[in-house]
């Protein structure tokens, strides 16, 4: 594999781009708008020179990353020299499946198509295509440059030979892919999310503030991040539409997003990308502020 097209220019999209770039590959990173483009182009840019400063790579290697990444704003142009497409478009079910009769019909017949989705069926994805044996997951974890997972999540029509090939090119990113079913939220947002969502529960029903619940699980679970803070670095819109998935497709109750959780983001509290979750985020601060409204 040589060419890789990356549909999704944002904060996964972007970091997929980023990696793909560093490891040699000829990218195109496409978007609807220009502009998104160019900030992606900066936030690359950006997270390579802290690369750099730290030593991890050479200013000439930094160069030649990104002097190997084109830009689109036409999903047609922008794949029709693919040999892997890499869709990291919002988690939204309708849209990735337009996405995917596009990328069916404007890509090379030899391409493979995978989804960075974090919960979405693989299999009902193919299921729009007409060449379901390629199509796969590829979840990456966030931020794509520093974290090694990659779920590969096999389809029930996923052949072999693809399922093998992309557990190799994940190796060639310097990742350690993981093979999985293709299950509602997979491994990873299967047992993370209820995680989450539990929190949240504790937060709600007043067991506890939002400084003390991710305290008790950094400090007695050794976990880096508190699991209120890690919601608002995924986005608590991303939190609950896989909830709704796993609630969904399992049918099972212990699933079902907690009411806190819908109401922050029917209100637009998404966390770190709007300002407000379940702390407030200024640029430039590492402060971290628990939301007035949490206090009491």
């Amino acid at each position: 594999m040589k060419s890789i097209s990356v549909v999704g220019s944002g904060t996964m999209g972007n970091g997929i781009a980023h990696i793909f770039a560093q490891h040699g590959y000829e990218v195109s990173l496409i978007d609807i708008k220009s502009e998104f483009l160019e900030k992606a182009l900066t936030t690359i840019s950006k997270n390579m020179d802290r690369q750099v400063a730290k030593g991890a790579i050479s200013q000439e290697e930094k160069d030649a990353s990104l002097s190997r990444i084109s830009t689109f704003t036409s999903l047609e142009d922008g794949v029709k020299q693919a040999d892997l497409v890499v869709e990291a478009a919002t988690e939204n079910m309708a849209l990735k499946l337009d996405i995917f009769r596009q990328l069916d019909q404007f890509s090379p017949p030899k391409a493979i198509l995978a989804s960075n989705t974090s919960s979405i069926s693989i299999t009902k994805i193919a299921a729009v295509t007409k060449r379901p044996t390629q199509v796969i997951g590829m979840h990456f974890m966030n931020p794509v440059p520093v974290m090694k997972l990659v779920e590969v999540i096999r389809g029930y029509a996923t052949s072999d030979v693809v399922t093998k090939t992309v557990m190799n090119l994940s190796r060639n990113l310097s990742k350690d892919p993981v093979e999985v079913k293709d299950y509602p939220g997979f491994v990873a947002n299967r047992i993370l999310m209820p995680m989450i969502n539990e929190a949240i529960y504790s937060l709600f029903e007043g067991v506890a503030g939002v400084a003390e619940i991710d305290t008790v699980m950094k400090l007695g679970m050794a976990h880096p991040m508190g699991p209120l803070q890690l919601a608002d670095f995924i986005g608590l819109d991303v939190c609950l539409s896989i909830l709704k998935v796993l609630h969904e497709g399992f049918g099972n109750p212990k699933y079902a997003p907690c009411p806190l959780l819908v109401n922050m983001v029917e209100a637009g509290f998404k966390g770190v990308k709007t300002g407000e979750g379940f702390y407030q985020y200024s640029v430039g601060s590492k402060e971290l502020v628990v939301a007035p409204i949490f206090f009491k």
